[in-house]
């Protein structure tokens, strides 16, 4: 039966094609078709398995070519959308004269989170990734790894249903990606979280479901143990990503 009150993000046939230089077409998605109820989700796959495209298409960014994504049952767009996504992409654009605050403070406005709300939601957000000592730093003064916590602490304003992160742990240190795994998976049973990332130890010992994709398909969506049990038994995640993907990513 279907709980209705659980948040729900459903994707259906979603396909998007790109058209390559020297003419012809690269199907970057072809049929994704998935749900995802609350909980942790690693989405693994090597470069070029679509990924990325799958997460603009998620977070609006990028148009599908074919099928529709739901959130609750309803279109994933518009401002009853926005309110429950948390997004954290990999690129840093980020403002270099802003503080950490103010860079947060101005996010919490896009959210429409409301104005007497916003001091504390910042340092809130902030020490959920710790950060709360530095936020009076310059942007432009900030390390790669400050700079990825931050993004994360912005994906985290307004307490969303739906967190979408494209790999978070990039430039931390190994207490930081601790930390950060540890509070997502403290996070994940009231809300749907979808965690791409190359590093598969990030997900293996907290994700619920790890979904692996190559050639914008799933191979394969399911609990890690029984992946290993498939692919690799009596081995880790990181075997059955050799298994599944071998020397697709060119390492």
């Amino acid at each position: 039966m279907q709980h209705t009150n659980l948040p729900q993000l459903e994707m259906k046939g979603l396909k998007k094609v790109y058209p390559l230089p020297g003419g012809g077409q690269k199907k970057a998605l072809d049929g994704i078709s998935i749900t995802l109820t609350p909980g942790l989700y690693g989405l693994l796959g090597p470069n070029g398995a679509g990924k990325s495209t799958l997460i603009g298409i998620i977070t609006g960014s990028i148009a599908p070519d074919g099928g529709h994504v739901l959130w609750n049952g309803g279109p994933a767009y518009g401002i009853r959308f926005r309110r429950a996504l948390g997004y954290a992409p990999q690129q840093q654009h980020l403002y270099a004269n802003y503080t950490g605050r103010r860079f947060l403070a101005y996010l919490a406005a896009l959210k429409e989170i409301p104005r007497k709300d916003v001091a504390g939601e910042v340092e809130r957000v902030a020490a959920a990734v710790n950060l709360e000592h530095d936020l009076d730093k310059r942007l432009a003064a900030c390390s790669g790894g400050m700079k990825q916590r931050l993004l994360v602490a912005s994906a985290l304003l307004g307490n969303p249903q739906l967190l979408i992160l494209d790999e978070p742990t990039a430039g931390l240190d190994p207490r930081e990606r601790v930390r950060l795994r540890n509070l997502l998976y403290g996070m994940a049973r009231e809300r749907v979280i979808l965690v791409a990332s190359h590093v598969v130890s990030d997900v293996e010992s907290v994700a619920d479901q790890v979904i692996l994709l190559r050639s914008g398909q799933i191979v394969d969506a399911a609990p890690v143990p029984a992946l290993i049990t498939q692919y690799a038994p009596g081995k880790g995640l990181e075997d059955v990503y050799l298994h599944v993907f071998g020397e697709e990513d060119g390492k």
